[in-house]
């Protein structure tokens, strides 16, 4: 490999490195335990749509279905996963072919 393209792989490997990293998620630790946190006893506002909820739910529900846990979007930790998998499969044929043709 030549030592002018050295500084652009490394540059290019710290650039999709950065770019995965992007798509880790954080986690905030705090000092309250969840307990202390949380009310123990639901407002009515909660109990009436739980209420609603468990009528609907079972005048509705036919099959096996999966539990709604409200959790966030992971569309973009997908799309960013795949691109990076991608780059990744991309390097690795670009660095088998230059093999082969003896660069």
């Amino acid at each position: 490999m030549s030592s002018a393209r050295r500084p652009l792989l490394t540059a290019t490997a710290a650039a999709s490195l950065l770019g995965a990293l992007w798509f880790v998620p954080s986690a905030n630790a705090s000092d309250t335990p969840v307990r202390d946190a949380v009310s123990t006893s639901p407002s009515p506002q909660v109990t009436e749509q739980a209420r609603i909820a468990a009528t609907t739910a079972d005048a509705s529900v036919t099959g096996t279905r999966l539990a709604d846990t409200g959790s966030f979007d992971s569309t973009p930790y997908v799309i960013g996963g795949t691109c990076c998998l991608t780059l990744g499969a991309g390097f690795v044929v670009y660095s088998v072919r230059r093999e082969r043709l003896g660069f």
